[in-house]
């Protein structure tokens, strides 16, 4: 019993020992559990969550292809939109097919290495289109503030070299995530309450120290969402500025108008983000399963409907999607 005591829980000295040594224990297979509390019904949470997945993959594909099949779409507005449109893929792709799989088939076990490649395919590719989304209202300021000189400041060089600062950002911000959690020891609790490998989910089950795992996570996440909501809002506020001069109602509206797409984007993922992260950190009240539901969709909610609010909203692209199936029928 005084071994099984020994080696089940460790001592502080032994933690701190083995955290220091270069010598660590086997690297364990985690356990999600899905949606915590609601196992009897999670065949049919799986259901929507499916749909979501499954108008994400057809909706992000038909704009990728109409964009680049079309020349006279190659213009900044839509090359921001395919750059969304493959990052919402991968987004979508890294979340929905193991949380499908587990609520679906059990599919609970996750390896150790597998669960650190999808934790940072999902951290990063978040901060990724949160990026995107700040250079798109980039091109709605240069678009409306400075109209004459829109193609000649947002030339596909400059295009290309914001999507390659957006790429570069996601990956050294989060690269750090997996290679702190490879420095953590797990003793014995590997379950994590969670559909996905969620960062903090998994640094909350290791039994050595998770301070700088912690403050990390939180630097990154308030850096992200709290630079790229301000870089946004300051956008919006000239382009307000500048909508307002404008004389006439109706030109006002229609310069408002080019915004409104975007604007829905914005708010389809930030907000449930936002309250995911508020709920994460100081929501102790908010049950368990109320949490990571909100945070499942949030990965799969936006994939899901941003092509469907540019669909609509966007007239080049609604017009585009309309000439598929009628030269089809």
């Amino acid at each position: 019993m005084i071994l099984v005591s020994f080696f089940s829980f460790p001592s502080k000295p032994l933690i701190m020992a083995l955290s220091n040594s270069s010598w660590r224990p086997p690297r364990p297979s985690f356990f999600l559990v899905g949606i915590p509390g609601l196992e009897e019904s999670q065949h049919w949470i799986a259901l929507p969550m499916g749909i979501l997945y499954l108008l994400a993959l057809v909706g992000n594909v038909t704009i990728l292809f109409i964009i680049w099949m079309d020349s006279s779409l190659h213009q900044p507005m839509y090359l921001f939109l395919s750059m969304l449109a493959a990052i919402d893929l991968v987004l979508a792709s890294s979340t929905a097919p193991k949380a499908l799989a587990v609520l679906l088939v059990h599919a609970h076990e996750i390896g150790y290495t597998v669960c650190l490649i999808q934790m940072f395919f999902i951290h990063a590719f978040s901060s990724m289109e949160s990026g995107v989304l700040v250079a798109m209202a980039l091109d709605r300021y240069v678009a409306i503030c400075h109209p004459l000189h829109h193609s000649t400041i947002l030339h596909p060089g400059v295009i290309g070299r914001i999507g390659m600062a957006v790429l570069v950002r996601g990956i050294l911000l989060l690269i750090p995530f997996p290679i702190l959690l490879r420095k953590l020891i797990f003793c014995q609790a590997t379950v994590i309450g969670h559909a996905y490998c969620e960062h903090m989910a998994v640094v909350k089950l290791a039994c050595s120290a998770t301070t700088v795992n912690r403050a990390y996570g939180l630097t990154v996440a308030l850096l992200v969402i709290g630079l790229d909501v301000l870089a946004i809002g300051v956008s919006y506020a000239y382009i307000l500025q500048a909508v307002l001069k404008v004389p006439g109602s109706e030109a006002r509206l229609k310069a408002f108008g080019t915004c409104g797409s975007h604007v829905c984007v914005i708010l389809i993922f930030y907000v449930p983000g936002i309250f995911s992260f508020l709920t994460h950190r100081f929501g102790h009240h908010v049950p368990h399963h109320v949490h990571v539901l909100l945070a499942t969709l949030y990965l799969l909610v936006p994939p899901a409907l941003n092509p469907l609010v540019y669909g609509v909203k966007t007239q080049q692209i609604r017009q585009r999607v309309l000439g598929v199936f009628t030269q089809k029928n």
